[in-house]
């Protein structure tokens, strides 16, 4: 496993000694988590993947990181809108960077995130499909902004989702994951959804999923 930087992202690679055009999966951790988080899930996932886990651009604390601010309050999780446009403006660059750098097959990547992750994957997903050869989105939430049907972006109607949420989800509520799954499959031609028993996490069942999805895509050289 490799540190290294890249514009104003730190990132971990595994499978650095793999092809150049290997299939790239970019991985993006949640709030508060840093880079280390999703980078553990590796081994178990394709062996042909050539992988990258970013530490989000927001410092919380001590090894904690954030894609932009949030506030938990009774009435549920406020979002720095803002924020997280800016946000999304450095990923995407970030993106395109990495694809020139490592020309993965394809000219795309997997884009994999897990909570708010999964809300970074969603944004870039609506604002820049071009980018990437499927999305999975691990326990997060959909924006409240989405494109409309007569405004979708090239590309995004074709592109494959994989949607996994817990049943028994304290942090983002099974009803967030529910809302994107209906959503996706209304607009999308290419959406697996499953839930799971367990909470805000990824327990054996959904990682087992996730790499099975990502396996068939590289069998069937998706790209």
């Amino acid at each position: 496993m490799l540190a290294r930087k890249q514009n104003i992202f730190t990132y971990l690679e595994y499978g650095a000694g793999r092809d150049e055009q290997s299939p790239l999966l970019v991985l993006l951790h949640g709030f508060g988590s840093n880079e280390e988080d999703l980078i553990g899930l590796a081994p178990a996932l394709d062996s042909r993947l050539r992988i990258i886990s970013v530490r989000a651009p927001l410092k919380l604390g001590e090894e904690m990181y954030g894609w932009f601010p949030i506030e938990f309050t009774p009435y549920g999780i406020t979002v720095d809108h803002d924020s997280a446009g800016r946000a999304l403006g450095q990923l995407m660059a970030f993106l395109r960077e990495i694809i020139s750098s490592y020309r993965p097959q394809g000219g795309k990547v997997f884009l994999m995130g897990f909570s708010q992750g999964a809300v970074m994957n969603y944004l870039t997903a609506f604002n820049a499909p071009e980018l990437l050869h499927g999305v999975i989105a691990l326990s997060g939430r959909m924006p409240d902004s989405r494109p409309e049907e007569c405004e979708m972006p090239l590309g995004l109607e074709s592109l494959p989702f994989l949607v996994v949420h817990g049943l028994y989800d304290d942090v983002l509520p099974i009803a967030n994951g529910r809302d994107a799954g209906q959503w996706l499959k209304e607009n999308l031609s290419d959406v697996t959804y499953r839930e799971y028993p367990m909470a805000h996490q990824i327990n054996d069942d959904a990682l087992n999923l996730v790499a099975s999805w990502l396996r068939e895509r590289i069998n069937n050289r998706i790209f």
